[in-house]
Order: C-alpha cells, then sequence, then structure tokens
C-alpha cells in the first residue's frame, strides 16, 4: 500500500553522503543532490579511532561535511562488539522464577554425539542476573503486583557493582509492557548515565529466551555503539555539518540517530544488509526478479537472496553459529556470513592441513604486500602471486603492493612445509578460500529449498569480482553480474535506503476462526504507529509504502514461516488467498506443504517505509561489441589452474568500456577499487548500465 507525501523538508546540503566501515577498508559514498552525480572514496579502516578512518576517507575524497544534508552510516561495531565479546559490564532483571532461562536456553544439539559438544555462552554472568518480584499472565494481565521497592534496592546492589549497562526482561511484556517501562523509570533514577534497555522496545513478540537474547545483547553493546555513533555525531558538528544523521539497520532500511543509539542491536548487520539493497536496486533496474547478493570484503563473505524483487528477511537470527548462538531476534536481511576476505590468514594446522581464515589481518597490520608489518600470507597475497592484482596499480596506483615480500612469506609459511612452489599454494590457498565462500551461497539458498543455480550471482566488495567467476563453478551458476562501483558497493547501496519501522505482534489465532475486525484494528494500531515515527523524521520521504506480512503455521506446529500478504487479502476478507500464500511459502520452504490442514497466525508484521528519493541509473556510451583501443591497458601472465598455469591474459580499464563491449576470457577488468577476473571460457558483455554481465563457461 502506497501513499503519496506531501514535498519534504530539505536540509541545508546538497550532499547526500553514505559511509560504511569494513574490517579492512572504510568505504564512502556521495550522492549530489542537485546534479545527480556520483563520488566515492576509499581509506584503510582505523580500529583503535573509527572517526579517524571516515575523515581520512572524506579528506581522500575531497568530501566536505559542510555541503552535506544526509549522513548515512553502516558499521560493523556492534556485530564485533558481541563475536569478540568486548562489550559492557551488564547486569539482568529479570521475572523472580526465571533468573536462569538465559543460560538455558532451547539446549540445540545438531551433533548428538560429539563429545566435544559445548552449549552457548551468556553475555551475562550468572552472578549479574537478579530476580524482580512481579509476574504477568499470557493475557497481560497482572499476576503478582511490581514489587517496586525492591527494584530501588536492586538498582542500588547495581550501583555498587559498577556496572556500565541494564538490560530488563518481565515475563510477558509483550502482551502488557507497563512492568517493564516503570522498572526502567526506577533503574534511570537510580543510575544516572548508566545504559538501560528494556524488551518490549526491541520485540513484541512471544519466545521469552530469544527476546532476554536480544535485551541482553543490546545492553552489552550499547555503551559502545552510543558512545561512537554520539563521537562521530561531535565529530560532523564540529567539521560544520548542517544536516541529518541516519544509521542503518540490518533490514537495510534507515532510521534517525537517536533511535540507533538506544536500539543498537538493529545494526548489527547494517553494512552487509545496505550491500543487498543495492543489489535490489540494481536488479530492479536490469527487471532481475531473483539474485543472489554477495559481498567479499577485507575479512567476511556475506550472501543475501532476493526472491521475486525483494530481499527475503527473517524474524530473528543465530549469532556465533547453530549449536553455540546468540538469538537475536528483530526484523534483519537474511544474510549468512563466513570468515573468508581478502586479509582472510592462511597457515598450517596439525597434520600440515591448509585453512584459510577467520582470523584475518585487518587493516592493521594488513596483508604482507601491504608493507604494513604483515607476516602471514593472506587471500591477497595469494592473488598477487597469481597475476590476478597488479603491484603498480592497487586502489589506482595509490597503494604500492610488494610482490617480493608476498612470495617470501607463502614459501616460508606454507609452500616450504608442504614442498609446494609458492604459486601452487596461492592456487590451493584460493581454491580453499571459493569453498568456503560457497557455503555462504549455500547456506542462503539450498538450505532455503531455493535451487542456487537458477539465479544470477551479484558480486561486489573489494575481494568479491576477483573470486565470483569460480565461486559459481562451484556452485552450478551461470550467470554473475559485476555492478558499478563493486569495491564501494555497501556504501552505494546506502543511497538506496528508504526510512522503515518495523513492527510485529504475536496473536495466536487460528485462521480459520480469526476475526478480520481484530486483526485489521491490529494491524491499523502497528501502521499508525509508523506513520507517527516518519511524521517525526528530519526528511519528509516521498511517499509512505505499507507492507503486511503474518507469521504463520500449520495448526500443531511449533516453529512459523513468514508470508507476506497482500492488503486486498483482507479488505476481501480472503481466508483462502492467505492459506494458499502460506503453502506455496511452505513448500519452498520445506519442499512441501499441506493445503488440506488448517493454520495459526502466530504474529502480524507490517513494515512502514519512507521512500526515499533514489540515485540515478548510472549509464554508460554506448559502443561496438570490440571494447575501444584505450580501453586496453596491458596484456599480462595470469595463472589459471584451468589453463595448468600462466597465460596472457588482457588487462582493461573499465571506466572506459562501453555498453555492447564484449570480453572473452582470460581477462582482467581493472578499477579503482576492484579487479574482475574473467576465466578461460568465460565472456563478459556491458551492458547499458555499465554492469559487467558474465557467462559462466564450462571448463573447471
Amino acid at each position: 500500500m502506497t501513499t503519496p507525501s506531501k514535498p519534504g523538508k530539505r536540509s541545508a546540503g546538497h550532499l547526500r553522503i553514505a559511509v560504511d566501515i569494513g574490517g579492512t577498508f572504510t568505504d564512502l559514498a556521495i550522492l549530489n543532490e542537485n546534479t545527480g552525480e556520483l563520488s566515492f572514496g576509499k581509506a584503510l579502516s582505523t580500529h583503535g579511532q573509527l572517526v579517524d578512518g571516515i575523515q581520512n576517507t572524506l579528506d581522500n575524497a575531497g568530501a566536505h561535511v559542510e555541503d552535506g544534508g544526509l549522513f548515512l552510516h553502516g558499521s560493523t561495531i556492534a556485530i564485533n562488539t558481541l563475536l569478540e565479546r568486548n562489550g559492557a559490564k551488564t547486569a539482568l532483571l529479570i521475572t523472580q522464577g526465571f533468573r536462569d532461562i538465559y543460560e538455558i536456553g532451547r539446549v540445540n544439539r545438531p551433533d548428538a554425539y560429539n563429545l566435544f559438544f559445548s552449549k552457548h555462552e551468556p553475555l551475562i554472568r550468572r552472578s549479574l542476573r537478579y530476580e524482580v518480584p512481579e509476574r504477568l499472565l499470557a493475557d497481560g494481565s497482572v499476576h503478582v503486583p511490581l514489587d517496586e521497592a525492591r527494584v530501588r534496592e536492586l538498582a542500588r546492589e547495581l550501583k555498587a557493582e559498577g556496572v556500565d549497562a541494564v538490560a530488563i526482561l518481565l515475563l510477558h511484556s509483550y502482551r502488557n509492557a507497563a512492568h517493564e517501562i516503570r522498572v526502567r523509570e526506577i533503574v534511570r533514577e537510580e543510575l544516572p548515565g548508566v545504559f538501560v534497555t528494556a524488551s518490549h522496545e526491541l520485540s513484541q513478540e512471544y519466545r521469552e529466551f530469544e527476546r532476554v537474547s536480544t535485551v541482553a545483547a543490546n545492553a552489552y553493546v550499547g555503551p559502545r555503539v552510543s558512545a561512537y555513533l554520539g563521537q562521530l555525531e561531535t565529530h560532523l558538528t564540529e567539521q560544520g555539518f548542517p544536516g541529518d544523521f541516519y544509521a542503518v539497520q540490518s533490514t537495510g532500511g534507515l532510521f534517525p540517530l537517536e533511535h540507533a543509539r538506544r536500539e543498537c542491536v538493529r545494526m548489527l548487520e547494517s553494512g552487509p544488509a545496505a550491500g543487498v539493497i543495492g543489489a535490489q536496486a540494481i536488479c530492479a533496474q536490469l527487471g532481475l526478479g531473483d539474485a543472489i547478493a554477495f559481498d567479499m570484503g577485507g575479512t567476511t563473505a556475506k550472501a543475501g537472496v532476493i526472491s521475486e524483487g525483494k530481499p527475503l528477511t527473517s524474524s530473528s537470527a543465530l549469532i556465533g553459529g547453530y549449536e553455540k548462538a546468540l538469538p537475536i531476534q528483530i526484523p534483519m536481511i537474511d544474510i549468512f556470513e563466513v570468515g573468508t576476505g581478502g586479509g582472510s590468514i592462511a597457515r598450517l594446522e596439525v597434520g600440515k592441513a591448509l585453512r584459510v581464515g577467520p582470523q584475518s589481518a585487518g587493516s592493521n597490520p594488513g596483508p604482507v604486500c601491504y608493507r604494513r608489518g604483515g607476516t602471514e600470507p593472506t587471500v591477497t597475497d595469494a592473488n598477487l602471486l597469481l597475476g590476478r592484482l597488479d603491484e603498480n596499480n592497487f586502489l589506482g596506483g595509490e597503494m604500492l603492493l610488494d610482490k617480493q615480500a608476498a612470495h617470501a612469506a607463502m614459501a616460508e609459511r606454507i609452500g616450504g612445509p608442504l614442498d609446494l612452489d609458492p604459486v601452487k599454494a596461492a592456487d590451493g590457498i584460493l581454491r580453499i578460500a571459493v569453498t568456503s565462500m560457497s557455503h555462504a551461497v549455500k547456506a542462503v539458498t539450498t538450505e532455503r529449498g531455493l535451487d542456487a543455480g537458477h539465479f544470477t550471482m551479484v558480486v561486489y566488495g573489494g575481494a568479491g569480482p576477483l573470486h565470483a567467476s569460480a565461486i559459481a563453478r562451484e556452485l552450478g551458476i551461470r550467470k554473475v553480474l559485476i555492478p558499478y562501483a563493486p569495491g564501494y558497493f555497501s556504501a552505494y547501496g546506502m543511497l538506496f535506503s528508504d526510512l522503515r519501522y518495523d513492527y510485529v505482534r504475536s496473536v495466536f489465532r487460528k485462521l480459520d476462526e480469526v476475526s478480520f475486525e481484530d486483526i485489521e484494528a491490529i494491524y491499523a494500531e502497528m501502521e499508525d504507529e509508523g506513520r507517527a515515527a516518519l511524521a517525526q523524521s528530519a526528511v519528509t520521504p516521498e511517499a509512505i509504502v505499507i507492507e503486511r506480512a503474518a507469521d504463520m503455521r500449520y495448526v500443531g506446529q511449533e516453529h512459523a514461516v513468514a508470508v507476506d500478504l497482500e492488503t486486498e487479502y483482507f479488505a476481501r476478507q480472503d481466508r483462502g488467498a492467505i492459506k494458499q500464500r502460506f503453502d506455496a511459502v511452505h513448500a519452498v520452504r520445506y519442499g512441501t506443504s499441506a493445503p488440506a490442514e488448517p493454520a495459526d497466525l502466530v504474529s502480524l508484521r507490517v513494515t512502514v517505509l519512507g521512500v526515499m528519493r533514489k540515485p540515478p541509473r548510472h549509464a554508460v556510451e554506448e559502443g561496438g561489441a570490440t571494447p575501444p583501443a584505450e580501453a586496453l591497458r596491458a596484456s599480462k601472465p595470469v595463472y589459471f589452474r584451468s589453463a595448468q598455469g600462466f597465460v596472457d591474459a588482457n588487462v582493461y580499464k573499465r571506466h572506459l568500456l562501453r555498453s555492447g563491449n564484449r570480453i572473452d576470457g582470460p581477462a582482467l577488468v581493472e578499477e579503482h577499487a576492484s579487479t574482475t577476473v574473467i576465466q578461460p571460457g568465460d565472456s563478459a558483455l556491458v551492458d547499458a548500465c555499465g554492469n559487467l554481465q558474465i557467462s559462466i563457461g564450462s571448463e573447471l
């Protein structure tokens, strides 16, 4: 459902600035709202002081924040804080009698005979979990009144403990948040300056373990993320930025800075989600309904899916692997991540087994060839030895690479112990990395009931185009698309993001018996809440789009699937259409459905989008099948396993290629922040938008 908005308030500046901080590089994309011109920048991430890396990127691009109207930001700080377990000293206040549900969890045991199995480790130790005398019933009515005096005593104990954050989870607060709200008020009175968060602020659906895990994670990362965002806001203000600051959520949507500082956990996958939004925009321009969005940066590789023109989303995520996972119960794009990137370190383990990642050299010291003190060979060093990166033309020549140092490290650490030539060792590293990265794609396709071979794979990230063809071969994918500006793509994707608010209410109704009037009232309440949130935004969107969905399951099932629902189903009270849609989604997800079985409505979902003005469609001049002579930079030897060694490959300058140009492999296509490898047997066609559409051959 779409409704137009009145012309919005315009910020003082004319630049929309988007910054994405990755494990190795910080990327910048800028849209000039007046001219439609796009510009980009990149600098090494400064992990000790992230703001410095952002300013370095702005300086390198010659960008001035005093001309900015909107500043959009995605960062890995929240997810890294969780994974590295270096968050705040956090306490948990929970309903009396339920102190240990956070530790008990779901007792996932996927490998029943694993003698070395270990369950998830809570972010909050047991000694800092405190019970609050109170109890609500499942319908939200009060069973045991809240003991406010005891809450004050607990708050004073927490003050003595010196906690930095407090998480609050009271049973059935998704039905009635009154007790949680009052506890939050008391704690803030007694502990001024401490980060306090309550579960109903983040999730209003059932499942107490998932809700307590979510609010604990928000408290754990909150002080660090909130302080960082505040520091960045102060820095921008001091630099003369006159506009508005928005953060990117894990849904790919934008939300205001003040929300991001309270609900930090919503930023867990902000950068990767923005990349999927960018891939969705490219697919819309080309009329592609289904695609795999694949992002490979310096530290990790991520994959998501676009189906029927929309990114596949999830109502929760497991952070840290299935058996040890900490669930986070918030809407997010369904993204799977593996610890393989350009900076992933190759090393020998017991029995001289070669392993690549998940440890990364990052930006400091970085790969050996970066000349910053790195001593262990990485995926980037392997690509340099195989001729796929140019030591004198990396980042357009701004950063010279040391091929000799990479060769020496490869020989010493990998080649020598395995009695392999360093080049063969480098090829082995890439083969392992490709296999690892293919698992990310399988996790969002095959494991979701989708055939990866039927999708076009949109590949981006600084390191993605180097490995796109090899990953496609591994998975049986025949079409690969390298978009415009792949090395800056997550930042670029933020320019396509819309303001977004997601709401959910657990209802537990049988579809056959549900009152459409009751359901419509719940949907309307959430939609009104979203419209009110948009009305408070500093920037008025061009239009408002409202999307409805429901979590559904067959009667007797435990788990539900999310089903997108058209508003017309409710207008005509069409239970049959809702059931048919659920059956179809269940069949895709699990390979089976039961049209004759009754279904439950578990939760109702609403997404309210404030549609932002989009960047103009990128276009390149039309040309013939043969690339212009000036686009050919050189011819150089490049190693390909299918060719059993080095073969001469043409090297093209991407910015000089024209629409209609065809390039047959082996070849390299270089641009400022990335290099695309076209393998023997592959061919690439430049389309009208400047994308490289690669047809994968049959050679292995």
